[in-house]
């Protein structure tokens, strides 16, 4: 038992050592961890050597890993999912185990003697980090962008196919109907009681305690572990039953306490998971080193093989189709999970198969960082290079749906250069209050979500990235005689308001161009830039508020209530 503890002691501190060096180096932590694992056990300072030590440590992490990730699947958002995101993610997670289950079995791996490993390796090679995808997409602003959301979608999708994976993992073995059937039945027996638990006997526990922090802390502990116990005497495993308890209380009206109360146990335990699963790694020997080269490489590969089609086909675009191919290139924490999990049961035959899916990840988990950082970038290169090859991008349509929107062809007075919420809602009231207008309006932008209710809206779209000269130019730029752009900067990727306005002005010098600022320091430069006004949203968004305070202060903040319902009422934007 102190031994344990000792180990504890040492594997908490080399994570918080190499966890400070990795924020300072702009790198996930996660990997830290791994590096910290291997540092400490048998390959290589040998300061933690326990075989049980090891295997309690992983243990521990892996059983709250697993609750935690089913805490924080959403079964709404599951259900509710549309076309683009069931369609990719049915295409991306059965066609990527597929590739990989055939790739690896060709390269020699697993089929032999009861061996799984093929199969291990095409699922981890199907799954993508929601740790490092949902941490870089928050960076960058876009986790609610139409990309953003299709690459979350999926990710959710792949979380619940590897929840069905792990159901009728044990029994890999003896897969006969029967003892499937009888896994299968388990499975459901574990889900419904945990599910009726939640729903009728949780409740109505943790309204009482509801005021005392630690009693909802320990509260929650207790169900992980007693459910895990339920699901190991199921003959199913701990983790499973973890995982299920998770997702059990995800559906409860209690699940964000539960979740804002246990995240510091959640870091706790998720250090300990990855600083365990880095004993694991075997020391990196040159072959080692290259089968996780390869399995990298199948990685990203599978991903622009399984999520560009779907998406493609669907007609959402070529940059639509290629932002969410690059998001998910990486491996998956559930990856390293499954994996662990098959060690345990024996399902392996090959030593380098768990090491070198753990040096996968942390390959893949550096440079998609990078990757994804720059996915905009890599997007605008390569979509003229798929057009080269004969892919036809949403550009295609003659003069860019001029016919579809039934204007008459040549350039409009009045460009709308980005489509965002404040676009919408601009348009929404010039349809209201200034149709007039709009026969001399035209939209340029690449979202295919706005394209498609531009259209149904009779309004002229011009499919095109705004940050590029050329799209502009074969807008009529030069030509209109207003120019609106309310892209926050945060969402103008490639440019800013100021250098964009630049832009503007140099293409036509005569244009009255409307833009917008973040900060009320850039209004001046952007003024001193060409625009002939700056909008401010955060000054309508103040007095809106002011206004609101007043109400509430005077008992009138109902009436206020009513003005904003009947104003929203019958409104019908376009991004909604």
């Amino acid at each position: 038992m102190h031994e344990l503890i000792h180990d504890i002691t040492f594997a908490i501190a080399a994570a918080w050592l190499l966890g400070l060096i990795a924020h300072f180096l702009r790198q996930p932590v996660l990997l830290a961890y791994l590096a910290g694992g291997f540092a400490l056990g048998p390959q290589g300072f040998k300061w933690i050597q326990s075989a049980e030590s090891i295997g309690a440590i992983s243990e521990l992490g892996l059983i709250f890993l697993l609750f935690m990730i089913g805490l924080e699947i959403d079964l709404k958002k599951i259900v509710s999912a549309g076309r683009s995101i069931t369609t990719t993610a049915l295409v991306q997670i059965f066609g990527g185990a597929v590739l990989g289950w055939a790739f690896f079995r060709l390269c020699g791996f697993g089929g032999a003697d009861g061996k799984f490993d093929a199969l291990y390796l095409g699922v981890a090679g199907a799954l993508s980090s929601t740790v490092i995808i949902v941490k870089v997409l928050y960076d960058k602003q876009e986790l609610d962008t139409f990309t953003g959301r299709i690459t979350l979608g999926v990710l959710v999708l792949q979380d619940l196919a590897a929840i069905l994976f792990l159901a009728v993992q044990p029994n890999l073995q003896k897969l006969a109907p029967g003892i499937l059937l009888l896994s299968l039945g388990r499975v459901v027996l574990l889900v419904a009681v945990a599910l009726a638990v939640s729903r009728y006997v949780l409740p109505w526990i943790f309204r009482r305690v509801a005021r005392l922090p630690e009693l909802v802390q320990v509260g929650a502990l207790a169900w992980c572990f007693l459910v895990g116990e339920l699901g190991e005497r199921l003959s199913l495993s701990r983790e499973m039953g973890a995982l299920v308890a998770g997702v059990a209380l995800s559906t409860f009206p209690y699940a964000l306490d539960v979740t804002a109360k246990v995240t510091s146990l959640r870091d706790f335990f998720i250090t300990l998971f990855f600083v365990g699963l880095g004993m694991q790694i075997p020391t990196p020997t040159g072959a080692l080193a290259y089968w996780a080269l390869v399995f990298s490489l199948f990685v990203v590969v599978s991903r622009f093989l399984t999520t560009f089609p779907p998406l493609y086909f669907m007609r959402l675009g070529l940059r639509t189709s290629l932002l969410p191919a690059i998001n998910l290139a990486q491996v998956s924490e559930f990856s390293l999970v499954v994996l662990s999990l098959g060690a345990k049961e024996g399902h392996f035959g090959d030593p380098t198969t768990q090491g070198m899916v753990a040096l996968s990840f942390a390959l893949l988990g550096g440079v998609s960082t990078f990757g994804m950082a720059r996915s905009n970038d890599l997007a605008r290169g390569l979509v003229p290079w798929l057009k080269r090859r004969g892919l036809r991008d949403l550009d295609h349509a003659a003069d860019d749906l001029h016919a579809e929107g039934g204007h008459a062809h040549g350039s409009a007075r009045i460009l709308f250069l980005g489509f965002f919420r404040t676009a919408s809602s601009l348009l929404e009231e010039m349809q209201r209050h200034a149709p007039d207008l709009i026969d001399d309006t035209a939209v340029v932008d690449f979202s295919p979500v706005a394209r498609e209710g531009l259209v149904e809206r009779k309004v002229r779209v011009i499919y095109g990235d705004i940050t590029q000269r050329d799209t502009l130019l074969h807008a009529g730029v030069e030509k209109a005689e207003v120019l609106i752009c309310t892209i926050p900067d945060s969402l103008l990727k490639g440019s800013t308001n100021l250098r964009f306005v630049r832009l503007l002005r140099s293409l036509n010098p005569n244009a009255q161009i409307i833009a917008v600022a973040d900060v009320l320091s850039e209004a001046a430069a952007i003024f001193e830039a060409g625009a002939d006004y700056v909008s401010l949203p955060r000054l309508h968004e103040a007095s809106d508020l002011l206004g609101a305070v007043r109400a509430a202060t005077e008992g009138l903040l109902p009436d206020k209530r009513g003005e904003l319902e009947a104003a929203l009422k019958g409104r019908r934007e376009v991004l909604a």
